[in-house]
């Protein structure tokens, strides 16, 4: 049998509404014509995909001249050749992984969990772009990172690098016929992100875009039609990877899983007697960490802490994904439990934009190189879902397993644990989230006297 790990993730949409339109927006009959998707789509065949999800024709945009350029200054053919060299550089593409991890951190850090959603998973990957395009200047500042030359560049390299691997990526921008995007911003949005303008003409076919580009993960993405919608985007992000070693789902039993020193709840566990991995105690984060790799260049890091629960205020101050890289050891038979779970989370984002100093993106933004007028994002709305599950035949290896617990070191997750799913590449963050409980459904138990908070397995 194969071990199939598949996450969906469909990212904001950002709803702009022009003060002088209000009254005509909100007008459901008034049809929808899209400007232009701000990020890259997938190889042509996804592409092809795509188009038969959106099942538009093209769109009619008017002639204007105006720059994409935050700075306001057209750049010529010169001038893009040196960025399109400079944005593939390893430097480049390591100021941007690092500027969407602290991104990422600085979100989960602010999210809200309830007893409905007590996980977490964003894809700070997506989000960041889909920020960068309408506030780059903005999102820089925040993260006090320097603005990157040739910044929209070096993400179209991230962008071509990480279609190399398992992971989809889809794109769809709708707005309300009459208003006019500037020529400029449709040309290069097309040259760097290799987007497609598309008409949209109902909900349903939002919803019926989102369930084909997610692969049926996620449907009845909208219930009705934001109010004063002059603009939206909707940004999909769809990965389905093959473990690089199998779980065989013969091994998997029930087990527990510790949510906190007195209490557990009962999960699937998934176990592995010699499973190749790499992980060691870290003593700075006094957690232990592992990367579980795919069949491509993608790996699921994942952090545990020792104290059973996740800080992630702390974390952010000490964890840097590229150090991690960095710490761990080659590959060795160890003894693995890791729980099945499935994550689902949905979440207005205005507020937390708000609290990180994003502000002026709700109030008043420049975004002078998409269209003129005065224009607001007025929400921003973020969905995901990631399932850890088992798919597939048989393994021919499967029948040679043999279970011996005390040969190998251990590492089980059972305990509260930070993720995150990275490219091996360029170290850019696709999602990261938080699990203090993978069965949220279920009825917690009180932890057994038998098995002490702190005797639990640890490695030998």
């Amino acid at each position: 049998y194969q071990m199939i790990v598949i996450c969906s993730y469909i990212d904001c949409y950002f709803i702009f509404s022009a003060q002088q339109n209000a009254e005509e927006a909100e007008d459901k009959s008034v049809p929808l014509v899209p400007l232009i998707p701000l990020i890259p789509s997938h190889p042509k065949e996804v592409r092809s995909k795509k188009a038969e999800i959106a099942n538009t024709t093209p769109a009619t945009l008017p002639a204007s001249a105006s720059p994409i350029r935050p700075n306001g200054d057209s750049s010529d053919e010169g001038q893009h050749d040196g960025c399109a060299s400079l944005g593939q550089r390893p430097e480049s593409r390591e100021a941007i992984a690092a500027a969407i991890q602290k991104l990422g951190m600085q979100l989960l850090q602010n999210l809200e969990t309830t007893p409905e959603q007590p996980n977490v998973i964003i894809s700070p990957f997506s989000i960041s772009l889909a920020l960068s395009q309408l506030t780059e200047e903005l999102l820089m500042h925040h993260l006090h990172e320097k603005t990157l030359p040739c910044y929209h560049e070096s993400l179209h390299s991230v962008l071509e690098q990480l279609r190399n691997n398992d992971l989809q990526i889809a794109t769809r921008i709708f707005l309300r016929q009459g208003f006019e995007p500037k020529q400029d911003f449709v040309n290069e949005s097309q040259q760097l992100y290799d987007s497609e303008p598309a008409v949209l003409e109902s909900l349903q076919q939002i919803n019926d875009w989102v369930e084909k580009a997610t692969e049926g993960k996620m449907t009845d993405f909208l219930s009705a039609l934001p109010p004063n919608l002059l603009l939206m985007l909707i940004n999909a992000v769809h990965f389905k990877g093959e473990w690089k070693a199998r779980f065989d789902p013969r091994f998997t039993s029930r087990g527990v899983f510790y949510l906190d020193e007195d209490q557990m709840v009962d999960v699937e566990v998934m176990e592995d007697a010699k499973h190749p991995l790499r992980f060691y105690d870290d003593n700075e984060l006094e957690a232990q960490v592992a990367s579980f790799p795919f069949q491509k260049s993608m790996s699921l890091l994942v952090v545990m802490p020792s104290s059973g629960q996740v800080n992630v205020s702390s974390l952010s101050a000490k964890l840097n994904i590229s150090d991690l890289y960095d710490r761990l050891p080659k590959e060795r038979a160890v003894q693995v439990k890791v729980p099945k779970f499935k994550l689902e989370y949905a979440q207005e984002l205005q507020d937390v934009f708000i609290k990180l100093g994003l502000g002026d993106m709700f109030s008043h933004p420049n975004l002078a190189k998409m269209a003129d007028g005065p224009l607001l994002v007025s929400s921003v709305i973020h969905k995901s879902s990631m399932e850890v599950n088992e798919e597939g035949a048989e393994a021919a290896a499967a029948t040679a397993v043999v279970i011996s617990r005390a040969s190998n070191p251990v590492f089980h997750l059972i305990q509260p644990f930070f993720f995150v799913l990275v490219d091996d590449t360029t170290q850019v963050p696709i999602f990261m989230g938080v699990i203090t409980n993978p069965n949220p459904g279920a009825p917690g138990q009180i932890t057994c006297p038998a098995v002490p908070w702190k005797l639990r397995p640890r490695p030998l």
